[in-house]
């Protein structure tokens, strides 16, 4: 079966309840929406953007359910062909919508008939409030779902804005399996059209199974190509054996438009910019900021940055590139140059011949002091502080391994750490456990790395605030900024650099840390929190836990008849 539905079940109750509570089982009404028309963006159905989402969440009654399926198919998105594995038989794959409230099931099966690969999907950047178990991923909250098998995720839509959903077993998202997640809710300006997601993707003509060998021991791969929504032309526009197309947008003069932008690269930085036009941020990750204006902006992996572009440039020309380029200071690409897309004005079919700014070449996040929530939040003084060194070393094999504090993470497919709690099994120091026991509390953690590599931090559970970010050894001499600093789930440890980050302990569950990466995240950059332990037992339902025991038992028989060997973290 290759469906996506989305069914909505509606009955009668109250519009507002208070943050955080598991998923209700009753569906409840709210009166039609109001509000929210391209001059009012501030506005949503009652509420608007300065409303604390961290407090209230719109009760629509509204249940948004899909049903993906992944499988192997053969894919040429730039007209080369290649094995992938792709959703609903597309890469990127279908994007799940949902209103700011909404609850969302999404039921996925692996079809998948030649791979080893075990699956899972991960809802980036939603916190997951009281329904850890369907954080989708393996090896924590999971086991990876054996071929042939099939899970359900149930989860509140307690934010607004952009996301992605991808694989969390693995390499496996890189090889296709991923799509958009897009909350409707407020935003802190106006536009007329959204035109959705945009997703910016390193893409090689082998598989991650093919560059595994040489990545391990060498270091990142060298990519092929930059796929924009799942396309883009292979060879210069010069040569006549270019294959491909390229990724278009037509503008309409006069019009504003919403672009979401989301990095769903495995190894690549980009700056973002549209020839001649003046970008306005109006959120990044999953948090609305103050509007600022810049004419590019920077994406780490696993980062999302929704913008507005007035078209007001068809006096100039009828057609403009659109450049995600990857930055060489961080990345590896054959080509980075040809990292374009087409910016149109009345569907004009012409190709550009527009020539963008030159800007360095360097991997960084957007200027700390530009990030301002709309929403504020205060930090208040550390229960617990961490400190935590990144370094890289190759074992006696050759092999590249990255700990923190000296600590390689493992965790076990076939264990994972919900059940390890539920059935008092012990941790091992390299499961990288760090337990937080105290309810509401604030957790300092600073990241800090001698070497001369970026990298994307991603945390689960929680938006952090980012006290400080900046180059040289962490010390008690850095200034922390606790005034409504910047807010988001992913942000960069930059090379060379120090990132401190801070998080209230308002979620309780098993929460990966990790870098994003993918070859980092396999070779064992990443740790996990045990938030609130002596909640989490009953935050798990009997039914979740023997859905859990019940997919383990299928992946480990799978596992076993395919003679499979963890090679890797584990997540």
């Amino acid at each position: 079966m290759s469906r996506l539905y989305s069914v909505l079940f509606i009955a009668l109750a109250s519009p507002l309840t208070a943050l955080p509570e598991p998923i209700s089982s009753k569906f409840q009404k709210q009166g039609p929406c109001s509000g929210n028309t391209p001059t009012t963006r501030d506005q949503w159905c009652g509420f608007d953007i300065h409303s604390d989402y961290y407090s209230v969440v719109p009760d629509t009654g509204v249940t948004r359910e899909y049903w993906l399926e992944i499988s192997e198919i053969t894919f040429a998105p730039d007209g080369v062909p290649r094995f992938a594995q792709a959703i609903n038989g597309t890469i990127p794959g279908p994007t799940i919508f949902a209103d700011w409230g909404d609850n969302v099931v999404v039921h996925m099966t692996s079809n998948l008939k030649t791979s080893s690969n075990g699956s899972s999907f991960h809802f980036h950047g939603t916190h997951q409030n009281y329904t850890n178990p369907h954080d989708g991923v393996v090896a924590i909250t999971q086991c990876p779902v054996a071929p042939g098998s099939s899970v359900t995720y149930r989860w509140r839509a307690t934010q607004y804005g952009t996301s992605w959903y991808h694989s969390h077993f693995g390499l496996q998202t890189y090889d296709g399996v991923y799509g958009g997640l897009i909350i409707r809710g407020p935003a802190s300006a106006n536009y007329e059209e959204d035109v959705g997601t945009i997703m910016l993707s390193d893409w090689s003509h082998k598989t991650v199974n093919q560059l595994l060998h040489d990545v391990q021991r060498e270091g990142p791969a060298l990519m092929d190509n930059v796929l924009i929504n799942g396309t883009n032309v292979y060879g210069n526009d010069t040569d006549k054996n270019q294959t491909g197309e390229r990724f278009r947008l037509d503008f309409e003069e006069g019009k504003t438009y919403r672009l979401r932008l989301i990095n769903t690269g495995i190894d690549t930085l980009y700056k973002f910019s549209i020839d001649h036009h003046t970008l306005k941020v109006i959120a990044v990750d999953f948090v609305s900021v103050e509007p600022y204006e810049t004419d590019h902006i920077s994406l780490a992996i696993g980062e999302r940055m929704d913008i507005l572009v007035t078209a007001n440039q068809a006096s100039r020309a009828s057609s403009f590139w659109l450049r995600a380029i990857p930055q060489l200071d961080c990345t590896r690409n054959v080509n980075p140059q040809n990292a374009l897309g087409i910016v149109s004005y009345a569907s004009n079919s012409t190709t550009p011949t527009t020539k963008g700014r030159k800007h360095e070449d360097h991997c960084q996040d957007e200027p700390y002091e530009s990030i301002v929530p709309v929403v504020p939040r205060n930090v208040g003084p550390p229960e617990m502080e961490v400190i935590q060194h990144a370094n890289r070393s190759w074992n006696s094999d050759g092999i590249i391994k990255w700990a923190l504090n000296s600590t390689t993470m493992i965790a076990e497919w076939g264990e994972p750490s919900l059940l390890k709690l539920n059935n008092s099994a012990s941790f091992t120091k390299s499961n990288a456990v760090i337990r937080v026991p105290k309810r509401d509390v604030w957790v300092y953690l600073a990241i800090e790395t001698e070497q001369d590599i970026s990298h994307p931090i991603h945390l689960h559970g929680f938006d952090f605030q980012i006290l400080a970010q900046g180059s040289g050894p962490y010390n008690p001499s850095v200034t922390l900024n606790t005034e409504n600093p910047p807010r988001r789930d992913t942000a960069l440890l930059p090379a060379k650099g120090h990132l401190v980050i801070a998080f209230l302990t308002d979620n309780p569950g098993v929460w990966l840390m990790h870098c994003h990466i993918g070859w980092h995240a396999a070779e064992g950059f990443s740790l996990q929190f045990i938030v609130r332990e002596d909640e989490i037992p009953s935050l798990v339902s009997d039914h979740e836990y023997k859905d859990i025991e019940e997919g383990c038992r299928a992946w480990n028989d799978f596992s076993h008849k395919m003679k499979m060997e963890q090679d890797d973290s584990g997540i």
